[in-house]
């Protein structure tokens, strides 16, 4: 009985391990033209909830709410795409602000119905929630592109998830 204990243990853990291989395995990491450098990075004490309303007269109420349970990283990353390249699919541990400060990006997240891409130019921002979902990042034209982002992820996290292509999503050469 112990001896099939031990096996049954033995098979499980080899179950396990081979699992976290193939999905490594079947990652889609970075292209080559894609470096991400980290220019900051700094530890972050719980943020109590935070709350600012700021009303301009004749413009909409702006609203900004930020808590944080729990130590968490804050990175500062620079990320330059040469043409044809991208990020492969991934994910983040926690959300990112994201602007581009050259060039022009193409963002597909597998959180959108058929991985419909948004396009981002020079000096346009926006957010990656992070979490369960991937995206993968392509310059798809003739220049450089570039971004600063502003990550916010748990403690000692890993700041990026190499994931496998999601079904819903296109594949894309690889350069």
């Amino acid at each position: 009985m112990l001896r099939k204990s031990v096996s049954f243990v033995l098979l499980s853990a080899a179950i396990v391990v081979a699992g976290q291989y193939v999905r490594k395995a079947m990652a889609t990491p970075a292209s080559l033209g894609f470096v991400g450098t980290t220019l900051a990075v700094g530890q972050l004490d719980e943020v109590p909830m935070s709350f600012h309303q700021v009303t301009a007269q004749g413009a909409p109420p702006w609203l900004s709410m930020q808590f944080v349970k729990g130590l968490s990283d804050l990175y500062v990353q620079s990320n330059v795409w040469q043409p044809g390249a991208h990020t492969g699919w991934h994910s983040h541990p926690g959300h990112s602000l994201i602007i581009v400060t050259a060039g022009t990006l193409t963002n597909y997240e597998s959180s959108e119905p058929d991985c419909k891409p948004a396009v981002y130019k020079q000096g346009m921002a926006f957010v990656d929630e992070g979490g369960a979902h991937v995206h993968n990042i392509r310059n798809e034209t003739g220049g450089v592109a570039s971004t600063v982002a502003v990550q916010l992820i748990p403690a000692s996290a890993q700041r990026r998830v190499d994931a496998p292509q999601p079904a819903n999503c296109p594949s894309f050469p690889v350069f």
